[in-house]
């Protein structure tokens, strides 16, 4: 079995028109969401084989933040720049790339991204969160999809089971 989780960035802050896209930061309620899902699946027990993360200053940040509060500094995290804004089929390649010692994976992206991955993945799960998911997939969300796959290469569209739907504002 692999266990997915598909990490949005926090909220990022526009304080700065100047800034370039890639390098916004995270607003102070983008780094309060990080620390909220990162207690909520240490809470859980989540074990992360595996983070890959674009490079994006507020997916960075996000990542670290909830590393930081989930007490994980030994997890390995890959930053690519192919994962800024990069679309779903990409997305999807680079996780059927992913190693298979990793029985969990953390990729922290953007949105519409995730949003059309997690979508696409996602073939059953609790209805309550399936309406969430389909909704939307806001700042600073989690999603947890679990595969009866020993390959992450076997990832296949509707093969995905959504076993949790974590939303930041229904954490504070």
């Amino acid at each position: 079995m692999k266990t997915l989780y598909l990490m949005r960035h926090g909220k990022s802050a526009w304080d700065d028109p100047s800034l370039d896209d890639h390098d916004r930061p995270l607003a102070p309620r983008g780094r309060k969401a990080a620390r909220l899902v990162g207690h909520e699946l240490k809470d859980r027990g989540a074990r992360i084989g595996l983070v890959l993360c674009s490079t994006a200053r507020r997916a960075a940040d996000t990542a670290d933040r909830l590393l930081e509060v989930m007490d994980a500094p030994d997890i390995p995290v890959e930053r690519e720049r192919g994962l800024y804004l990069c679309g779903a089929g990409v997305l999807l390649e680079r996780l059927r790339d992913a190693p298979d010692s990793a029985s969990s994976l953390m990729l922290v992206a953007h949105n519409p991204d995730l949003h059309d991955l997690a979508r696409e993945l996602t073939g059953s799960g609790e209805e309550r969160h399936r309406a969430a998911l389909a909704e939307k997939f806001p700042t600073g969300a989690c999603a947890v999809i679990l595969f009866e796959a020993a390959r992450w290469a076997d990832l296949d569209s509707g093969a995905g089971r959504l076993a949790d739907f974590i939303l930041p504002r229904k954490l504070s």
